[in-house]
C-alpha cells in the first residue's frame, strides 16, 4: 500500500493548520491586548525613566562639584517632592547616605543608577567622556587666568573667521573653554584653538603628567591643557607611536588619582514609588482598556473563524470533487489528482477502482458475448435435429443420437468450466488436500489422454523427480494437467511430441507441460489465460477446446497457492510451467 509521506499528510496538514490559526489568533490577541495596556503605562514608564534621568544629572552634577554628600538632602527632597517618587541614596556597601521618606528596606533591591562623577554612565547622559568634565578640582581658574583665557579665544575666533570659518567656545575638560569648530571653508592651521597654560594649571598639570609618566613607565610624557598625552622623540621631535598609546591608556586612571578627593565617593541611586505605601496602584484595566481589548478579541477570533472556514473549504473541495465523480453515472469518470497526500491517493485509488470497474465491466460484456457465442451453435444444431425429426425430416438413429449426445456434453462441459471460473472469481473453489502419489496422478492423466493424443498423432512423454507423495488435493490437480496436456495435444502438430515434466521438493511441487507446436506470437502470450480466447480464431471447437480450460488451470494454481507461467517460441513449441505449494495436511 502507498504511503503518504508525512510531510504531505492531510492529517499532518490540517494538524499544523489549525495549530498556525490557534497560534496567530493567540499572538495576536495577546500582542493587541499588550498593546492596548502598553498605551496606558507608556507615558507613565517614559516619565518615570525621564524622572530617574533628572534625579541621576542633578545629584552627579552635585557629585562633581562637591566633595561629599553632606548637603544634597535639601536638594533630594525638593526633587522627590515634586516628582512624587522616593529617593534614596546609598553607600557601595549599602548604608543609607539619605532617604526622602521611609519605606520598605531597599538593602536588597538594584539600585536605579551607579552615582559617580569619575566614572559617569553614558547611557543615562548620552556623553562619551567617562569623568565629568564638570569636575575642576586643582585646576580651578583666577580671575586673571579667566579673563586671559577669554581674550585668547577672542583672538583665535577672529583668527578662524579670517579663515572663512566658524567655530564656537564649548567647555573642555575641567570646565577650561575652548574652541570647537561648526563650519570649516579653509582649515585654520594658524589659529590656535586651545588657550595656553595658566600658572595656576601648570601644577596640576605636571602632578598629571607624573602620574601618567609613573603608569606608563615613560619619564617623556607631556600633556596638554586639553588632556592630549604624547611621548616625543627628542631627536626627531616628533610623537612615538606606541610609547604614545601605552601613556594614553594611563591617563584615565591618573586623573582618576588626582580628582578622587575633590568630588563626592560613589553612591547608589535608588528612585523608587511614593514614599506613601498606601498609594494605590495605577492600574491599567480602565473601562476604555477593557472595552477596547474586548473588541480587538472578538475581532481576531472572527478572523480566525473566516480563516478556519476558507482553509477548510480549500481542503474540502477535493472531496467533493470526489463525490461527484463517484455519483456520475456508470461511475467511470476519472476525478482529479491534485496531490500527495491522503486525498490524492483517495482520487488515485478511486481512479485505479474505475478503471478496474470499466475493465471488468467490457470483460463482462465480452464473456457474455463469448459465451452466447459458444453455446449458440451447439444449440443451434440440436434445435435443427430436433425440429427435423419433429418435421419428420430425419429420424433420430444410432448416429443421430450420438451427434445430440456430443453436443450436449460439449454444452454440459462449458457449464462446468464456467461454474469453476465462478467459483474461483468468489473464493469459493474449495480445496480438499489429502496424501497422494504426485507421479500415480500424472500418469493416471495421461492414460485417460492417450486416445486423443493417437488420433491427433501425438506421442505423450513423463518425467519425474523428487519425492512422489506429496498432500494436495488430487481431483483438482489432475484437472489441472489436464487441462494443459489438452491444450498441448490440441496445438501440436501430428508426429510431435507432449512432454510431461514434473518434481516434488520441500512442499513445492513442479509440473511442466511442453509441446513441439507451432508457438505462440510474444504479442499473444499475455492473452493466453484469458477467457475464450484462442492463439487461433479458425479453430472449430472441435479442435480449439472451450477457451476456457488454461484460466482454469491458472485459478487451480492459485487456489494451491501457487501460478502458472508460459514461454513459448514460434516453430518450436510452448511450455506451461504450473508451480505450487503443498497444502496443509488434513485434521483427523
Amino acid at each position: 500500500m502507498t504511503r503518504v509521506p508525512p510531510h504531505r499528510s492531510l492529517v499532518l496538514r490540517l494538524l499544523v493548520t489549525s495549530a498556525a490559526i490557534a497560534i496567530a489568533a493567540v499572538l495576536a490577541t495577546s500582542w493587541l491586548s499588550a498593546r492596548s495596556t502598553s498605551q496606558t503605562i507608556r507615558q507613565e514608564i517614559g516619565q518615570s525613566l525621564s524622572d530617574d534621568k533628572s534625579v541621576y544629572d542633578e545629584l552627579l552634577t552635585y557629585g562633581a562639584t562637591h566633595h561629599d554628600w553632606s548637603g544634597v538632602q535639601p536638594l533630594v527632597a525638593d526633587r522627590a517632592r515634586a516628582l512624587g517618587r522616593r529617593i534614596t541614596l546609598m553607600t557601595e556597601n549599602r548604608e543609607v547616605i539619605l532617604d526622602s521618606a521611609a519605606g520598605p528596606s531597599l538593602e536588597l533591591a538594584r539600585p536605579s543608577a551607579l552615582v559617580d562623577p569619575l566614572s559617569v554612565d553614558l547611557s543615562l547622559t548620552g556623553g562619551t567622556e567617562r569623568i565629568d568634565p564638570r569636575i575642576v578640582g586643582p585646576y580651578r581658574l583666577t580671575p586673571a587666568d579667566q579673563k586671559r583665557i577669554h581674550r585668547q579665544l577672542d583672538e583665535a575666533l577672529e583668527c578662524v573667521r579670517s579663515f572663512g570659518s566658524e567655530a564656537i567656545i564649548t567647555p573642555g575638560p575641567h570646565g577650561r573653554p575652548r574652541l570647537s569648530l561648526t563650519r570649516v571653508v579653509k582649515q585654520p592651521y594658524l589659529c590656535s584653538l586651545i588657550p595656553g597654560v595658566t600658572r595656576s594649571e601648570r601644577g596640576p598639570l605636571e602632578a598629571l603628567r607624573k602620574l601618567v609618566a609613573a603608569c606608563a613607565d615613560d619619564t617623556a610624557v607631556t600633556i596638554t591643557p586639553d588632556l592630549v598625552v604624547t611621548v616625543l622623540d627628542p631627536a626627531k621631535g616628533v610623537p612615538i607611536p606606541d610609547r604614545t598609546d601605552r601613556a594614553a591608556q594611563c591617563l584615565n586612571n591618573a586623573r582618576h588619582t588626582q580628582l578622587q578627593s575633590y568630588v563626592a565617593p560613589p553612591a547608589l541611586l535608588f528612585v523608587t514609588g511614593p514614599g506613601d505605601p498606601a498609594a494605590p496602584p495605577v492600574s491599567p484595566f480602565s473601562r476604555r482598556n477593557l472595552v477596547r481589548l474586548g473588541t480587538t478579541t472578538t475581532v481576531v477570533l472572527i478572523l480566525a473563524v473566516l480563516l478556519t472556514v476558507v482553509v477548510g473549504g480549500r481542503m474540502v473541495r477535493p472531496l467533493r470533487t470526489l463525490t461527484e465523480a463517484a455519483r456520475r453515472p456508470g461511475g467511470y469518470r476519472r476525478a482529479p489528482v491534485t496531490g500527495k497526500d491522503e486525498i490524492g491517493l483517495l482520487a488515485a485509488a478511486l481512479n485505479e477502482m474505475a478503471e478496474h470497474r470499466e475493465h471488468s465491466e467490457n470483460q463482462r460484456k465480452a464473456m457474455v458475448n463469448d459465451v452466447a457465442h459458444e453455446l449458440r451453435n451447439p444449440l443451434a444444431n440440436i434445435r435443427s435435429w430436433l425440429e427435423a425429426a419433429q418435421d419428420g425430416l430425419a429420424t433420430i438413429d444410432g448416429p443421430t443420437l450420438t451427434l445430440l449426445y456430443d453436443e450436449t456434453v460439449h454444452l454440459q462441459h462449458i457449464v462446468d468450466d464456467l461454474r469453476d471460473l465462478a467459483a474461483a472469481d468468489a473464493g469459493s473453489l474449495r480445496m480438499h488436500p489429502e496424501p497422494m502419489h504426485l507421479d500415480d496422478a500424472i500418469e493416471q492423466v495421461l492414460e485417460v489422454h492417450h486416445p486423443s493424443a493417437a488420433t491427433a498423432g501425438v506421442s505423450l512423454a513423463l518425467s519425474f523427480d523428487g519425492e512422489p507423495l506429496v498432500v494436495a488435493d488430487p481431483v483438482r490437480l489432475r484437472q489441472l494437467v489436464g487441462n494443459l496436456l489438452s491444450n498441448a495435444i490440441r496445438h501440436s502438430s501430428r508426429g510431435g511430441t507432449v512432454t510431461v515434466r514434473a518434481s516434488a521438493d520441500a512442499g513445492r511441487l513442479t509440473i511442466a507441460v511442453a509441446d513441439t507446436g507451432d508457438g505462440i506470437a510474444e504479442p499473444d502470450l499475455p492473452k493466453v489465460f484469458d477467457r475464450f480466447w484462442r492463439a487461433d480464431r479458425s479453430r472449430a471447437r472441435s479442435t480449439g477446446g472451450s477457451g476456457l480450460g488454461l484460466s482454469i488451470a491458472r485459478k487451480i494454481a492459485e487456489a494451491h497457492g501457487g501460478n502458472i507461467t508460459v514461454a513459448s517460441t514460434l516453430g518450436a513449441g510452448t511450455t506451461f510451467t504450473a508451480v505450487v505449494t503443498e497444502q496443509p495436511s488434513p485434521v483427523t
